[in-house]
C-alpha cells in the first residue's frame, strides 16, 4: 500500500484515547507521515486499514476486543500489505517474540523519542525490521515459553480471577482438566500459587488477553 500523496499513512491502535493523541501530534510533525486514523480496539484494525489505505498500523498490545498480538496476526492474513510496528509499555520478551511471529515487522516500547519513533515507522514501511535493541537481547535470553497451548489458554483465563468452575465454563473444559492445567503451569514458572503463576507469566509476556469469564 503506497500512500498516493507520498506521506506514509499512519494507524494508531490503543486504548487509551490520550496516548493515541500525543502520538498523532508527535508523528503528524513528521513532513513525510500522516496520521489517518486513530482506533481504540483490537477487533476494529482490519476494517479501519482497508478503509484508510494505511501502510503502517502503530498497535499496542493489550486493548478490548481483541489484543494486539491476535490483531497483528489477523492482519498478517488479511491484508499483507500494512506493515505492523508494535508500540507498547509492556516490553516483554514473550511479548516481542509472539508479535514478531504473528507478523509484526517492528517492536518499540513507548518511552522511545519521538524522532526514534518515527525512524522507525519509516524503515518498516521500507520493507525493514526494528526490535528494540535491549529487548532483544533480554529476548535471547529468556527462551520461549515453558508452557504448552492448553496451560497458556487457561493461565490466560485465570488472569480475571475467578473459580475453577468459571473457567471450566469459559473454556468448555472439565473442571479436574482446568485443575490439572493449572497445576502443570504453576509448577512450570516456578510458582507456589496460581496468582503467583499469572504474575510471573505475564511478566515474562507468555499471556495474551483472558477470555471474557461469565459472571
Amino acid at each position: 500500500m503506497s500512500a498516493p500523496t507520498g506521506r506514509i499513512r499512519v494507524l494508531l491502535a490503543d486504548d487509551q484515547a490520550l496516548v493515541r493523541g500525543a502520538l498523532a501530534a508527535l508523528l503528524d510533525l513528521e513532513p513525510d507521515l500522516e496520521v489517518v486514523a486513530e482506533i481504540g480496539r483490537g477487533d476494529e484494525l482490519v476494517a479501519a486499514v482497508r478503509e484508510h489505505r494505511v501502510d503502517v498500523a502503530l498497535v499496542d498490545v493489550q486493548m478490548p476486543g481483541a489484543d494486539g498480538i491476535t490483531a497483528t496476526a489477523q492482519l498478517h492474513r488479511e491484508v499483507p500489505g500494512c506493515r505492523v510496528l508494535v508500540v507498547t509499555t509492556f516490553g516483554r520478551p514473550g511479548y516481542l517474540r509472539r508479535a514478531m511471529d504473528a507478523g509484526a515487522a517492528g517492536f518499540v516500547v513507548k518511552d522511545t523519542p519521538a524522532r526514534q519513533l518515527a525512524d522507525a515507522v519509516r524503515r518498516v514501511h521500507a520493507g525493514l525490521r526494528v526490535v528494540d535493541p535491549v529487548l532483544a537481547a533480554e529476548t535471547l535470553t529468556a527462551g520461549d515459553t515453558p508452557l504448552s497451548a492448553r496451560e497458556t489458554e487457561v493461565l490466560a483465563a485465570a488472569q480475571d480471577g475467578g473459580t475453577v468452575a468459571d473457567l471450566a465454563a469459559v473454556l468448555h473444559l472439565a473442571q479436574g482438566t482446568v485443575r490439572n492445567h493449572l497445576s502443570a503451569a504453576i509448577g512450570k514458572t516456578g510458582a507456589r500459587t496460581r496468582a503467583e503463576a499469572v504474575r510471573i507469566a505475564e511478566e515474562n509476556g507468555w499471556l495474551g488477553a483472558p477470555p471474557t469469564l461469565g459472571r
